[in-house]
């Protein structure tokens, strides 16, 4: 192929495109073109998979070289054989809202899935034509500008998607074809382009002594969320409810707000343990280092995570193990989690052929807090999309409370904030419907110049106003040292 214009010859790119490359899209895209002619659809999606350099860092490509207002998002757990997800650009917008706004979107894309033409995967998880983005707390999304871009459920068709797993990685390049387009040339060559002129890359360094630093301020003072936990707890010892999830934001201000690559750079080097994300949409990137898998589906097997009871870490091994095993003993916090296994079993029963979960639940230590967790696994009865899967565990006792039907309503109300995506899941989701979305936790919103950080805590009979107060900024402290240094 030839050098693109505005790319050195001698610059090799991260995602190198052959002859033969240009050469299948543009035949993938002629048939995609002919199939939007004889369904009588608007446009259909072409692409090709390709072979990358196991040496490139896909989140560093994407972050780095993302332009001003292009969208992206990186999906990463370095943990987990060094699985990722990183995307670039979007040719197709899929958004809806309202209560059935998981199924809504996983129909539109299971029928783009369906006519799309490209190559035959070989099996790498992320892999292939994608969908990728996330879905806000409520049915109804956002109510505040500071979310614009966030709707209430999105998924964006990327440009590019690189995944890598175990040292293999692949790029997927796609594009829109309409039935009225002649010129098929053109929209193939310019998303080449733009894929060439991405460079290798590695995350930029936070600036360890920057001019200004951030002054955190509560949103609501935090005399304010003591009493949404008092009201929390009066209405659960009144009989209404057995759990309520509550949440408060922090906000960094006073200077600009560092970048996101290099945010996202130092979080996953730190958190190897959680999924770590971020959407970019417009001037505005969501990150989250978030420990809670809501679904994972391959195939008819189904993993999820029930995760609920929290306590610090500690630098001291000694003293960390301590408060990992007062957490394990504490009834409190193992009635809190009990809510939370018996709630996603009860919802898998209808849909699986048989669902495991271990007998006792284990410590895991996330970002700057150790949590309860127990493993969850299912057998499907049919194989259900994960966007569908989703909806259907979305929210979890762990970020809502329990009856839903009563806490759900009075969080808001008792909060006094707009969550937007934070507690939403976020991921993505292949052509086949397996995928993964997690649980939008230990996040924060990143403007230009403005950062606002979430944290939650479960809230049941017995708890306590100012000890749930702390916990919230034991949880902050995930992000927070990163925005405001």
């Amino acid at each position: 192929m030839a050098p693109v214009a505005g790319v050195s010859s001698a610059q090799a790119p991260a995602v190198p495109i052959a002859d033969d490359d240009r050469d299948r899209l543009l035949r993938h895209a002629a048939e995609a073109r002919k199939r939007a002619r004889r369904s009588r659809r608007d446009a259909v999606l072409a692409s090709i998979t390709i072979d990358v350099d196991p040496a490139i860092d896909p989140s560093a490509v994407v972050a780095v070289g993302r332009r001003a207002g292009e969208p992206w998002t990186v999906f990463e757990q370095r943990d987990r054989d060094r699985r990722v997800v990183a995307t670039l650009g979007v040719v197709q917008a899929i958004e809806a809202a309202g209560p059935q706004r998981f199924t809504t979107v996983a129909r539109r894309w299971e029928a783009l899935a369906a006519d799309a033409v490209g190559d035959l995967g070989t099996g790498l998880d992320g892999e292939g034509l994608l969908a990728v983005g996330g879905f806000a707390f409520t049915d109804e999304g956002a109510t505040t500008p500071a979310w614009d871009g966030f709707a209430a459920a999105s998924l964006h068709v990327p440009l590019l998607g690189i995944a890598g797993c175990g040292g293999r990685i692949r790029a997927t390049v796609a594009v829109r074809v309409a039935a009225a387009d002649g010129d098929l040339t053109a929209i193939v060559d310019a998303a080449l382009e733009r894929v060439a002129a991405l460079a290798p890359a590695r995350p930029p360094l936070l600036d360890p002594d920057p001019v200004q630093r951030g002054r955190v301020v509560s949103a609501l003072p935090p005399a304010h969320y003591e009493e949404a936990v008092a009201r929390g707890v009066q209405r659960i010892r009144a009989g209404e409810m057995e759990k309520i999830v509550l949440a408060r934001e922090v906000q960094v201000t006073g200077r600009p707000t560092p970048d996101p690559a290099a945010i996202l750079g130092v979080m996953r080097e730190a958190y190897a343990g959680c999924c770590v994300l971020a959407v970019g949409r417009g001037d505005r990137t969501f990150v989250a280092a978030t420990p809670e898998l809501l679904v994972r589906r391959e195939g008819h097997r189904l993993a999820t995570l029930a995760l609920a009871g929290t306590t610090r870490r500690s630098s001291d091994p000694a003293v960390e193990a301590h408060l990992g095993e007062h957490l394990m003993r504490s009834a409190k916090d193992r009635g809190e989690h009990a809510i939370v296994v018996r709630r996603i079993l009860a919802r898998l029963d209808a849909l699986a052929l048989w669902t495991t979960a271990a007998e006792q639940p284990q410590i895991v230590q996330a970002a700057s807090v150790q949590h309860l967790a127990t493993p969850i696994r299912a057998q499907l009865a049919s194989p259900i999309p994960v966007v569908e899967l989703a909806g259907r565990l979305h929210p979890t006792p762990a970020v809502g409370g329990f009856p839903e039907a009563v806490a759900l309503p009075l969080i808001p109300a008792i909060e006094g904030m707009d969550r937007g995506w934070y507690a939403g899941p976020v991921g993505w989701t292949d052509s086949a419907g397996d995928g993964e979305l997690c649980v939008a936790l230990r996040s924060a919103l990143l403007e230009p110049e403005l950062a606002r950080c979430f944290a939650g805590v479960g809230v049941v009979s017995d708890s306590d106003p100012a000890a749930e107060l702390a916990e919230t900024e034991a949880k902050l402290q995930a992000l927070l040292p990163l925005l405001a240094a």
